[in-house]
């Protein structure tokens, strides 16, 4: 008889409020087996594997601890979260020379013990960071994928069905490029039901036009920015985000989800990691579906490709 697969182990590194949140998503959701929290700090990482693992027997059965390098063996996912604070940074942009630094340090000893893992990157900037691990792993583009704008794409539905009174599950409506100021609503495309949005909002009796689209749009950018005025941080949004992406891997879902990943030249927005929407299964990234963008779209996200671009660019590993 072959051996019994090996237990699911996801490693988590960087045990901060997006870390420790995202591992204790991902305890109660039952989808692995085994949690590594790997941390600069390692009383850190065993206070929260210490903690977590309290909440286990009210959950799933899960082995939970605080590793070290050779943990990320036999990983199937290794999420990044780890990374300087924004604290005072102008933007997520402003922390990319000293998280590039960082993922120098640790991208190339994640890859020596786990090879086949998928790796997904939540640090900021995202976009930029994303770039970074594909470039430092030598790994296939699909293999390295950010969070990018999954949050960002769930703010907008929840907006958009609140503003027409129906379940924001059913809107379908994207957020691409930047997971940041210059990211896009692809207002063009959003539908309820399969229905265009603007028809469904009209027939509803609470139409939409641009200056309530734009309002929606301003609203989703700066979400974050408005919850970490208030608490300081952002974190249970986009430890949910993480765990639908862990998710749609480890469940080889197939799931279309607004994911960062390096772009193939062929869709011609340049060297640059960016959101598009994209078929995510057990290997990453399968696919980076077309998307039909109106003219000003297209523009805006260009615009936000070279803003990545320009950032990138500062990493020095082109």
């Amino acid at each position: 008889m072959p051996p019994p697969p090996p237990p699911v182990r996801v490693a988590v590194v960087g045990t901060g409020n997006v870390g420790s949140t995202y591992a204790y998503a991902l305890l109660l959701s039952g989808l692995a087996a085994e949690i590594v929290l790997i941390n600069r700090s390692r009383e850190d990482a065993e206070g929260e594997a210490m903690d977590l693992s309290h909440a286990a027997p009210y959950a799933t059965p899960v082995r939970v601890w605080a590793g070290d390098d050779e943990d990320y063996a036999g990983a199937a996912i290794v999420v990044l979260t780890l990374g300087a604070p924004q604290g005072d940074a102008p933007d997520r942009l402003a922390l990319v020379e000293k998280n590039g630094d960082i993922f120098r340090q640790t991208v190339p000893e994640i890859v020596e013990r786990a090879p086949n893992a998928v790796i997904l990157v939540a640090s900021n900037p995202v976009d930029v960071l994303t770039w970074a691990t594909w470039k430092l792993s030598g790994l296939p583009r699909g293999r390295v994928i950010g969070s990018g704008c999954v949050l960002d794409t769930s703010r907008f539905r929840a907006l958009l069905g609140r503003h027409v009174g129906v379940d924001p599950r059913d809107v379908q409506a994207d957020i691409v490029g930047e997971h940041g100021d210059s990211q896009v609503a692809v207002w063009s495309r959003a539908t309820i039901g399969g229905l265009p949005f603007a028809e469904v909002a009209a027939a509803s009796g609470h139409p939409i036009d641009d200056a309530a689209l734009d309002e929606i749009a301003e609203r989703t950018r700066t979400a974050g920015a408005a919850v970490a005025e208030r608490k300081g941080f952002t974190a249970y949004g986009v430890a949910a985000g993480l765990l639908r992406i862990t998710e749609a891997i480890l469940r080889d879902e197939k799931s279309v989800l607004s994911v960062s990943t390096s772009l193939e030249p062929a869709l011609g927005l340049g060297d640059v990691a960016l959101s598009l929407p994209s078929i995510v299964g057990r290997g990453g990234v399968e696919r980076v579906l077309p998307l039909a963008l109106s003219a000003a779209e297209r523009g805006a996200l260009e615009r936000s490709a070279g803003v990545l671009r320009e950032t990138t660019a500062k990493l020095g590993m082109g």
